[in-house]
């Protein structure tokens, strides 16, 4: 064999013990990730999982892969609120209600008709201002995790076996509603008794008469079959049915530069685009429930009901700190 020709041969074997080599060191650069959240499939929280994953693993080149868990299989948003903050889980939705439990501010967010149409919906959680105000109010006020997204399911509503056209049909009902103060304030206005209790717990809480209405938004009310046990829906539109997209400190620290700006465009990315896809898997909802024979009330005095909580809406931004005040100043200024 001539010298060429044997140095040929040292060189491909040298390539081929290298590619060998290398082929279980490049598979292993793919990581996982579990993004938990309580609500079912085909819901806004796996709309913004499934924005979040393609997005990640387009910028990403597929070296990162978002694993989803839904319908509370990690557990319910509190528990999912500890797990992130204690670095168990990588990403997780909260609702801003439930976040006020480790970060009180964002109770700003659950303030009656802060929020006047769908339309004012999708303009505020749009805005890169609001993002940024909401952001840094968790980096100020929330240890071991951090906010990346605003996101939506739609308006809150408000349901049980019977009609709400006003707040006359609220007074002295029992009312399930989310734990914050401002929705302890708010209902008792309206005439209502507050109730707190899981999400897990509404359905039977509903069948049983512990508590009379119940209030979400309209696709959580279908996915997870409350009409069967409140067939009447009333479209108050009272409440903006927001959400975070949340990452543990751990996750976060373990991340390179180029993953950590990946992360936070692909989150951006749920902001600008979920919120419209939420507001339209609302619509079809409506039809789907209408379809099956829940009777839907659209002739709801909301403005009635509004001219009761105008009162709470400066008082308790105030109240709730700076960073609230500059939110719901914000969130005004998009109208």
């Amino acid at each position: 064999m001539s010298i060429i020709n044997r140095r040929t041969l040292v060189a491909f074997s040298v390539l081929g013990l290298a590619a060998l080599t290398c082929a279980p060191s490049q598979a292993q650069e793919v990581r996982r990730f579990r993004f938990a959240y309580d609500q079912p499939l085909n819901t806004g929280y796996n709309i913004a999982g499934n924005i979040f994953n393609a997005k990640l693993g387009e910028l990403s080149k597929k070296t990162m892969v978002i694993d989803q868990f839904p319908g509370g299989q990690l557990g319910q948003e509190p528990q999912l609120l500890q797990m992130v903050k204690n670095g168990d889980v990588d990403f997780i939705i909260s609702s801003t209600a439930n976040a006020s439990t480790v970060t009180p501010q964002a109770g700003v967010m659950s303030l009656h008709y802060l929020f006047k149409s769908e339309a004012h919906l999708i303009k505020a959680l749009g805005s890169p201002e609001l993002s940024k105000a909401v952001r840094e109010m968790v980096s100020d006020t929330v240890q071991g995790a951090q906010a990346l997204a605003v996101m939506t399911l739609g308006l809150r509503n408000m349901y049980g076996k019977k009609e709400v056209k006003s707040v006359d049909d609220l007074k002295g009902m029992k009312v399930r509603v989310q734990a914050t103060p401002t929705e302890d304030a708010t209902f008792p206005a309206y005439g209502a008794q507050t109730t707190h209790m899981p999400f897990g717990s509404v359905y039977t809480s509903l069948q049983t008469g512990v508590v009379d209405f119940a209030e979400n938004g309209v696709n959580v009310y279908l996915a997870n079959k409350h009409y069967e046990v409140a067939p009447v829906l009333s479209m108050t539109n009272h409440e903006a049915n927001n959400s975070l997209l949340w990452v543990s400190d751990k996750t976060w620290n373990s991340l390179s530069a180029d993953q950590k700006a990946w992360v936070q465009e692909a989150a951006n990315e749920v902001a600008r685009t979920q919120p419209a896809k939420a507001l339209d898997l609302e619509h079809q909802s409506v039809d789907k429930l209408k379809a099956i024979g829940v009777k839907v009330v659209e002739n709801v005095d909301t403005v009635g009901m509004a001219k009761m909580s105008d009162p709470f809406l400066e008082k308790f931004s105030n109240e709730l700190g700076p960073h609230a005040v500059k939110i719901a100043k914000i969130i005004k200024s998009l109208q």
